[in-house]
């Protein structure tokens, strides 16, 4: 593994030459208001593109809904996350898929929408003291807001910024939603969530942020392991803006609709949670010269009970590697691990402030 590591990233040395100027991603709040305007104008003009014939789901799992046609091409992009939805998480394709995810989403807002500006990233770890008043959650602006918390009188519709008649296809039509849930992991399964009293954002506090980031030296899978656990930072936060990034079902849903991760990405806040985790895995990968470039974890989620989880948290058997493919539902072109195990190199090239 060391080996391996050791020459990839003399590959990768190599490979940066073609990244001279990366772009640089930048917090939410440090934006102008015309540069909020123009993230947003262009996720809400994926979501007025109609549906591309090209989305081909490689899974079919039975826990979602199929493809429908009538949905726009942002649902399309939701629906690769649900279409594989167990193959990118709880495996090794949990951080590079969603890196590259982001960045392919990033593609195609400015090729299909003219978006001029990187993708921003939430950082949730400054507001983890406070989520429910953070000042991201108070931008009512209809042009350059993200919009408050949801009207629970109306299933957690957000009833105000730009998002607030942002219409979604999965798993039924309905008008984005967000429902603020401190607690959200009690009555769910103790076996896996052993502290189901545990307030969601005690996971993603500054010092929870910097465990990961100067912690788990040369140790990817445990890096992953903090990161996505049952109640890590990762699901914390999904769970703790409920509604669609938290995976509820709405009120409309058909009766067979299972709420998760699947189409969690309706929530356009998806995009910025997903940039800051991919920054504290840049954050890793750049703190200690043993993080860069390595690479570790199964091809198969092992969750069918705590004993085989602990053993395999990030996947087992078949085990993958950086020429493993991760797959694009014909959405996009796809890529392998190798190709974004680092942002200035392979088909990337951006930085975080």
């Amino acid at each position: 593994m060391l080996a391996l590591s050791v020459l990839f990233l003399g590959l990768l040395s190599l490979a940066s030459a073609d990244c001279t100027n990366p772009a640089v991603r930048r917090e939410w709040r440090t934006l102008s208001t015309d540069e909020r305007a123009n993230w947003i104008s262009a996720v809400k003009c994926l979501g007025e593109l109609p549906h591309d014939p090209a989305l081909t789901p490689f899974v079919n799992p039975d826990d979602i809904a199929p493809v429908n046609a009538s949905g726009s091409y942002y649902d399309d992009i939701v629906y690769m996350h649900m279409d594989l939805n167990h193959l990118i998480h709880f495996t090794g394709l949990f951080l590079p898929f969603h890196r590259w995810y982001v960045q392919v989403y990033e593609n195609a807002l400015k090729e299909k929408c003219g978006f001029t500006g990187t993708s921003p990233y939430w950082n949730w770890a400054a507001d983890a003291a406070d989520v429910f008043g953070s000042t991201i959650f108070q931008e009512f602006d209809p042009i350059s807001g993200l919009g408050g918390w949801g009207n629970l009188s109306n299933d957690a519709e957000v009833p105000n910024g730009a998002f607030s008649d942002f219409k979604l296809s999965y798993p039924s039509y309905h008008t984005l939603r967000r429902n603020f849930t401190l607690q959200p992991y009690i009555g769910l399964d103790t076996e896996f969530f052993t502290d189901p009293s545990k307030d969601a954002n005690a996971t993603f506090t500054q010092s929870e942020v910097d465990k990961m980031v100067n912690g788990f030296v040369g140790d990817y899978k445990g890096f992953q392991t903090y990161m996505e656990g049952f109640e890590g930072a990762h699901g914390s936060v999904h769970e703790i803006l409920g509604g669609d990034l938290g995976g509820t079902c709405p009120s409309n849903a058909p009766a067979n609709c299972t709420p998760g991760p699947t189409f969690s990405a309706n929530e356009p806040m998806f995009w910025m949670h997903h940039a800051m985790v991919d920054k504290v895995w840049y954050d890793w990968q750049i703190a200690n010269s043993a993080n860069a470039g390595i690479f570790y974890g199964g091809s198969v989620q092992m969750i069918d009970n705590a004993t085989i989880y602990t053993e395999y948290p990030n996947g087992g058997p078949p085990m993958l590697s950086l020429d493993s493919v991760m797959h694009a539902d014909g959405m996009f072109q796809e890529s392998s691990v190798g190709d974004v195990i680092n942002t200035t190199a392979g088909i990337l090239c951006y930085i975080y402030e």
